[in-house]
């Protein structure tokens, strides 16, 4: 629920590949004009539904600098609550970031620490108080927005979705009332899953990791990081650092009572892993070494090296030369852990700033929905017809797709959908769900980009495409140059609609 169980993509490249288009630059007179999405030289907009995380917005952002024809890009997020939308906000602002708040490598630790630890560092906790208390004067003041970050627009948020949105910043805030144990919320929903098998949870932390995420994509997982994972909630360890600060962006459902905030503890994942959106794949497979069986490299470790990637790239325009002797190789080496100690506040005062504008990224629009929107997709809304050049939809989301959802699409467009592959269910339920989805995609007369008949074929992405043929009998698969990324969630798969905005 807080983070996407599939890799970051560049959906930009992705959208150039499925339908072979030349990076050529414009000519003269069609540099600025305005398109109609039906090829880069215009515009595309991008619908990205319950990815849980900005992964995608900011790979695609980051990588824009290596195209010669850059569209105007019109990205809309849609998320089942203002939760996940704030935290979005807060991720994304951390990404974009100016280089005169702090280092990169500073910055990557403070993502990671955020993105994927239920108990983070005292300067973690510091920032996202602080960060809190800038975002809540953005969603308040259109003047303020407009000033710090113009590429956000938050029109499509109904006034609910905005309080909701000034609760999540104003709850980050380290006051006394503001209490969140998320140690002891983590333990009980631990005990709830795995139930007389708690006292021997390590066996079933292994088992899950080595029979079922290392046989789906999950090989760059190491035993260490994942069953710490499942113990405690910390994801990302370095042994100079100490987390004690709760994470309160984890926080889902929050309602305002007298001076303090009700909430339903933690209702995210606690099977899988914040691993998957960074940590699976590396451009250098150094990081992929292993001797039998133990890793060189952490999935935090890769982690690492891609953020650094992504945000050096977001700085500079320029391409990243990564300095092998930054990435340690802890991958096999057993680090002693110190117990966790819980701190919930600190006093606020001295606290840093953190109100300087974003980073700029030119002609890119970032849309925050509304979540009721799901709905009217599913219902085929006339407004959003022929809208989408490119559109991802979570896994979890899949009850929502229907015929109807699928005229959102532009005729020329691309469609990408998670599947189940990094989840810890059973194999069978994995192959019974891409084998509905497909079923579907045929339906609506989409064509695979590559082809989907492979035997024991291990898919974390479907992607399809939606072109003016729409003859089913066509055959799928005419570009084999793409890859199968990732995906997947490890939530219910039937969602109900008034569930968007109240989680379970």
């Amino acid at each position: 629920m807080f983070w996407g169980i599939s890799p970051a993509v560049d959906l930009y490249e992705e959208y150039v590949k499925a339908f072979k288009i030349k990076d050529e630059p414009l000519p003269e007179e069609q540099v600025g004009a305005c398109g109609d999405g039906a090829s880069p030289s215009g515009s595309l907009n991008i619908l990205i539904c319950g990815a849980a995380d900005p992964r995608h917005i900011i790979k695609t952002l980051a990588k824009r600098y290596t195209y010669k024809t850059r569209p105007k890009l019109n990205i809309y997020v849609l998320d089942g609550c203002a939760e996940i939308a704030a935290r979005s906000m807060l991720l994304l602002g951390v990404a974009l970031e100016p280089p005169e708040s702090f280092s990169l490598v500073y910055k990557a630790h403070l993502f990671m620490d955020i993105y994927g630890n239920s108990l983070m560092r005292p300067s973690t906790h510091h920032y996202v108080a602080a960060k809190g208390r800038t975002l809540l004067k953005m969603v308040t003041d259109e003047e303020e927005l407009q000033r710090l970050a113009p590429m956000l627009s938050l029109e499509g948020l109904k006034y609910k979705e905005r309080d909701g949105l000034e609760m999540s910043f104003s709850f980050w805030q380290p006051q006394p009332w503001h209490k969140y144990n998320i140690a002891n919320y983590w333990e009980q929903r631990s005990r709830a899953l795995l139930g007389n098998r708690y006292d021997h949870r390590n066996g079933a932390f292994d088992w899950d990791l080595s029979m079922t995420l290392k046989s789906r994509e999950g090989q760059q997982i190491c035993s260490q990081e994942y069953r710490y994972w499942r113990e405690s909630g910390v994801a990302f360890v370095f042994p100079e650092y100490e987390q004690c600060k709760p994470n309160k962006t984890f926080a889902a459902g929050l309602v305002r009572n007298g001076r303090t905030y009700l909430h339903r503890g933690y209702v995210g994942d606690i099977q899988t892993g914040p691993f998957c959106g960074f940590g699976l794949r590396s451009s250098e497979e150094r990081m992929h070494n292993s001797v039998h069986g133990d890793n060189d490299y952490r999935a935090t470790d890769v982690t690492e090296r891609n953020l650094l990637e992504l945000f050096h790239e977001l700085q500079t325009q320029t391409v990243y030369e990564h300095d092998s002797t930054r990435s340690r190789r802890y991958g096999s080496v057993q680090l002693l852990m110190t117990p966790l100690l819980t701190h919930n506040e600190c006093d606020a005062e001295g606290q840093a700033s953190y109100d300087r504008p974003w980073i700029e990224v030119p002609d890119v629009t970032v849309h925050f929905v509304s979540p009721m929107e799901m709905v009217q997709l599913k219902q085929g809304a006339a407004r959003w017809t022929n809208t989408f050049d490119i559109a991802f939809v979570a896994y979890n989301y899949f009850s929502f797709l229907s015929k109807e959802f699928f005229q959102s699409l532009h005729p020329r467009a691309l469609f990408l959908l998670e599947t189940k592959l990094m989840t810890v269910e059973r194999k069978d339920n994995v192959q019974s769900y891409e084998t509905k989805a497909k079923e579907l995609m045929k339906e609506a007369g989409l064509k695979g980009v590559i082809n989907y008949q492979a035997i024991n074929g291990k898919h974390m992405l479907l992607k399809y495409k939606r072109t003016e043929s729409t003859d089913p009998d066509e055959d799928e698969g005419d570009d084999a140059e793409a890859e199968a990324e990732s995906g997947s969630n490890n939530e219910p798969e039937e969602v109900h609609e008034m569930q968007l905005t109240e989680l379970v």
